[in-house]
């Protein structure tokens, strides 16, 4: 049976800022929730949507430079969109491959995007990502808790 809700952490461990979904992923395994799995990749792909099956929740959580600092959380609905490439997907094609794959209503999800500011190969995590990183441990926490939590 999987537990009922999945984190998506996608990220480089060894490109600076990008380590940060991956860090927050390590963090909530220490947790050892029974209600929480964690996955962990370099970027979302296909076999991701079977992952879905089951699960009363989806957080996809990934570093980015677009928001603006510490983070920002938005909900996301299954979209077919141009991010389709043999190797990567969108959180939004994701949740749409799951619903064209199973046939089923994919489960509410939410993208959890985390300011980065460098993202060079061989680097730490910067001092504003480690911040950035804090602050949305908060939320992936409480997020993850339950289902029917929101923000």
């Amino acid at each position: 049976m999987s537990a009922p809700v999945v984190v998506f952490a996608v990220g480089n461990p060894s490109r600076g800022d990008d380590a940060i979904g991956p860090a927050l992923a390590a963090r909530l395994e220490a947790e050892d929730l029974a209600e929480v799995e964690v996955v962990v990749d370099f970027q979302l792909q296909v076999e991701h949507a079977l992952d879905l099956d089951g699960r009363d929740l989806a957080i996809f959580v990934d570093a980015a430079v677009g928001v603006d600092p510490p983070y920002d959380l938005k909900q996301v609905r299954p979209s077919r969109d141009r991010s389709h490439t043999s190797h990567a997907l969108s959180p939004a094609a994701v949740l749409e491959t799951f619903e064209r794959c199973t046939g089923k209503a994919a489960p509410p999800a939410w993208v959890l995007a985390v300011r980065g500011e460098s993202f060079e190969l061989g680097t730490e995590l910067s001092a504003a990502a480690r911040a950035n990183l804090e602050a949305a441990w908060h939320i992936l926490r409480a997020l993850s808790a339950g289902p029917a939590l929101g923000p």
